[in-house]
């Protein structure tokens, strides 16, 4: 699978980012390779750490300045206890355009003592219907975990 350059979005509940983009310098501060694209105010930034949160109000979003051929993105995301019928934590990464690319990680609320599942999609030149449901072996509200997408031209892991 030939995989294009790719933009970022992301958006969480209390999510704590680190990026880790093959090929970028390390010392490159988030301001200087990503752009956010809405609710800045929700962005806290600390050294090469972001920290975006979700609340009644709104998410956060961001978009990379440059496009990125391969790489590995990851996140470290605590989702929130109880009920949370309803509420979606997601980060995704997607090209631009119809016959767009993209890797999608969503959190899917739930009710109280139901298991956490994460849903996991990926599209190639527009494409989808890879969608696969996995309930999580662990507890995603006790801390947080580090879920991870590496990308190349033949593989998505």
């Amino acid at each position: 699978m030939a995989v294009p350059a790719f933009g970022i979005m992301a958006f969480s509940l209390s999510a704590f980012v680190i990026f880790a983009l093959l090929g970028l310098v390390s010392s490159a501060k988030f301001e200087e390779l990503f752009q956010p694209t809405w609710a800045l105010d929700h962005f806290n930034y600390e050294g090469e750490q972001v920290h975006m949160k979700l609340d009644n109000f709104s998410g956060a979003g961001f978009q990379s300045k440059n496009k990125y051929l391969f790489g590995k993105v990851s996140i470290q995301i605590k989702l929130i206890e109880g009920d949370s019928a309803g509420t979606v934590t997601a980060f995704y990464m997607s090209s631009d355009g119809p016959l767009h690319d993209e890797f999608d990680f969503e959190f899917l609320g739930n009710t109280t003592g139901e298991p956490y599942s994460v849903q996991t999609n990926i599209y190639v030149n527009g494409v989808g219907n890879r969608e696969q449901r996995l309930n999580l072996w662990f507890d995603p509200t006790t801390e947080f975990h580090s879920y991870s997408i590496f990308w190349n031209r033949r593989q998505v892991v």
